[in-house]
């Protein structure tokens, strides 16, 4: 009679695999924000994925604007302008703070991917560091801008705001009424230059790109923020 022992020891490592199996699957519907073919969510952690996600939603309109209306965040669409590699097809205005502080213009109108990005950075980088610094919160964000036809300064690319694919932010107001800039707060010194400094340090890899006053002068007022799409997904952080 022959031995049953191999039978058992490959109807255990069977029942291991299934195992396995089953508590990867679990693990992958508790854990949708790191992988990268789940559907975007604002109620979803940063994961492994999310920068992929978001910038899959640059190119994808209907999933953009489809992640907000599901968050019930209101907002604006504007018409799309410009043509080529100028046109700005996801441009919007988010007409509540309670997903991103009030901007200062009010009518800047950068691209969904962009803004999908300014909800996850305010509630997981700005807020909780303002809480840290200065025990209040961000109420206002400061901005140069978003849609602007142009290239690179220096360089022969397509600046990502050609397609309102990015935002300046130069200076956020917190609820007591101070205001924090780059152009005044950026050089070392005190809390306001703390907070500026991990802010750029927390955010590197959710956007695309996170250009400082460390990086030229051409960015000595403010934060560059965009979402380019890059070979392999890296993203740059000066």
């Amino acid at each position: 009679m022959k031995s049953l022992r191999p039978y058992l020891i490959w109807f255990g490592a069977a029942v291991l695999v299934t195992i396995g199996a089953i508590l990867g699957l679990q693990w992958v519907r508790a854990h949708p924000e790191h992988i990268p073919s789940a559907r975007f969510e604002f109620a979803h952690p940063q994961g492994w994925a999310t920068h992929r996600k978001l910038v899959a939603l640059a190119s994808d309109d209907s999933a953009c604007f489809a992640a907000f209306d599901r968050a019930d965040a209101g907002y604006l669409r504007r018409p799309a302008i410009g043509t080529g590699v100028c046109r700005a097809s996801q441009r919007m205005i988010l007409t509540s703070n309670r997903f991103v502080p009030t901007m200062r213009p009010a009518n800047v109108a950068p691209g969904c991917a962009v803004t999908a990005a300014l909800v996850l950075w305010n509630r997981d980088v700005v807020q909780p560091l303002a809480q840290k610094h200065f025990g209040q919160k961000v109420v206002e964000l400061e901005n140069l801008g978003s849609y602007n036809c142009r290239k690179i300064a220096g360089e022969k690319a397509q600046s990502q705001h050609s397609t309102a694919n990015a935002i300046d932010i130069s200076a956020f107001a917190l609820a007591d009424g101070t205001r924090i800039s780059l152009i005044n707060d950026w050089a070392p010194g005190d809390k306001r230059s703390e907070f500026l400094h991990e802010v750029r340090d927390e955010t590197c890899g959710l956007f695309s790109t996170i250009l400082s006053p460390d990086y030229n002068r051409a960015h000595a007022d403010h934060f560059h923020l965009d979402m380019a799409a890059r070979t392999a997904g890296w993203t740059v952080c000066r």
